[in-house]
């Protein structure tokens, strides 16, 4: 009798099981557990419009240029055909970022269009530097749609910053935020006027932070997947604080129109750019005086670095501040005021944004030893001069490295701004110079520090070279100097 208890006790286990792993009980189950997840929801961005879009202006500006027949139906974009079809209006013509004018005999007044924002009560706005370019008139069209006629304080083509001005008092103004403590993935928004829709909002996220892009050495670039187009140059990039952390300023486009990949300026560098406008209507920034390259894994061994960081100093202007700092061609340049150096690209932004006539330390390299360099730093000059390539001489063969170079007088050299040097006059494409990147042109100016004065003075330096390892040629190419890593061997690394 015992036993058949404990019998029955089994099988209603087993039984009660079953019912539990049931379709029916695990659906249930699967309802009940979400029910006890907590809800994750997309940002909700009405509260950031709310608070943003009243210090968001329009911008407009004309000038006068030339006439130009006007552009055919394959110019015209997209959106003005879904009105005009595949003509415009007549008496219109586009100018080159985005808008229409009337047209005239011989000249035509051109308007684009643009966004910004109001950073103080007394008027005073931010945008972007090609916004304003050239402008005859500027016009600022506000939230609340009063037009107000505005003038630029100063604009920074290097950062595409402008500072412009509109009579007014109790504005609305953008609470700024900091672009230093964006990350990568967080959610952010642009108001603008794309196409000339003013007020228009686009979302997206942060897809990456210091972007620099091949035309812009001083600009460390908040890229995003927010949707930018012509029109919203200017226009702020918020956070869901509704705080600007950047400044709308490029797309990367095939179409014209946004594919994906927009680039705003933060906002840390802007509002720094601006308070030198406001205050001198230009920007001071710091100057070496010094041309750099990155350090590749061959052109770091043949300078004894244990890795690749830091930025290699090409050529010095001769009496520039690093000249006469000390700094010297072979340098690896590795921190600035103890601020590490990774990047090639990461020196003119940290110089830059010290103030002319300040001492920088700088952490080098120097024929593989660390050292400190104190360095007063100059102010970036308005004009930059080069010079132009000459070549002239006798030939000599170097067949270990595979070229021939010929000899050049004091007046080549002075032409080209070397103190010395032989030119490149043929190049063997299976000899070391080649893997190595030398082209016809160029001009060897020394090897590892050696002094390369004459055809017979680069055949004896290069038969004391090693094999199986890189050694660093400096050569002056189109009025620049720049470092290379020859291998005797041939082989040159990609890294």
């Amino acid at each position: 009798m015992q036993f058949g208890k404990q019998r029955t006790s089994i099988v209603a286990l087993a039984l009660a099981s079953a019912l539990a792993c049931s379709p029916l009980a695990l659906a249930q189950s699967t309802e009940q557990s979400a029910a006890a997840a907590p809800t994750q929801r997309l940002p909700n961005f009405t509260a950031l419009v709310k608070k943003a879009a009243p210090a968001v202006v329009n911008i407009s500006t004309k000038r006068e240029v030339a006439s130009d027949p006007m552009m055919g139906s394959d110019q015209l974009p997209d959106i003005f055909r879904h009105f005009f079809g595949d003509q415009l209006p007549p008496g219109f013509s586009f100018g080159p970022d985005m808008g229409a004018g009337p047209q005239g005999r011989g000249h035509d007044t051109v308007a684009s269009l643009g966004s910004g924002f109001i950073i103080s009560q007394d008027g005073y706005i931010l945008t972007n530097a090609h916004v304003v370019e050239g402008a005859d008139s500027i016009e600022v069209k506000l939230n609340d749609r009063r037009q107000l006629k505005a003038k630029v304080i100063g604009s920074d083509k290097k950062t595409d910053v402008a500072l412009i001005k509109v009579d007014a008092n109790h504005l609305p103004v953008l609470e700024r935020g900091n672009s230093s403590q964006l990350e990568t993935g967080e959610w952010v928004a642009a108001i603008g006027s794309p196409f000339g829709f003013d007020h228009s909002v686009t979302s997206g996220i942060v897809s990456a932070i210091n972007r620099t892009l091949s035309s812009d050495n001083f600009v460390p670039f908040i890229q995003t997947d927010v949707a930018i187009n012509p029109g919203n140059s200017g226009g702020p990039l918020l956070n869901l604080q509704g705080q600007v952390v950047g400044i709308n300023s490029q797309i990367y486009t095939r179409s014209g129109g946004f594919m994906g990949l927009s680039f705003a300026i933060p906002i840390n560098i802007a509002m720094d750019v601006a308070d030198s406008l406001k205050k001198d209507g230009q920007v001071h920034r710091g100057y070496l005086g010094a041309a750099i390259q990155e350090v590749s894994k061959d052109l770091a061994e043949s300078l004894g670095l244990s890795d690749t960081k830091g930025a290699l100093i090409a050529q010095l202007k001769q009496g520039a501040p690093g000249d006469k700092g000390g700094l010297q061609p072979g340098d690896v340049v590795q921190s600035v005021n103890g601020q590490k150096i990774d990047t090639p690209d990461e020196l003119p932004r940290r110089v830059s944004a010290i103030k002319p006539g300040d001492t920088a330390t700088l952490g080098i390299v120097r024929d593989g030893k660390r050292q400190n360099l104190k360095i007063t730093v100059g102010d970036w000059p308005r004009a930059d001069g080069s010079s132009d390539d000459g070549t002239s001489g006798s030939q000599g063969q170097q067949h270990r490295i595979g070229l021939v170079v010929g000899d050049l007088d004091e007046s080549d050299l002075r032409q080209l701004g070397v103190p010395h040097g032989v030119v490149v006059q043929r190049v063997d494409p299976n000899g070391a110079a080649a893997s190595a990147g030398i082209q016809s042109g160029d001009v060897l100016v020394d090897v590892n520090r050696h002094a390369i004065t004459s055809g017979a003075k680069l055949r004896a330096i290069v038969a004391r070279l090693p094999h199986n390892r890189p050694v660093a040629l400096r050569v002056a190419r189109g009025g620049q100097l720049l470092f290379v890593a020859l291998r005797l061997d041939g082989k040159q690394s990609d890294e």
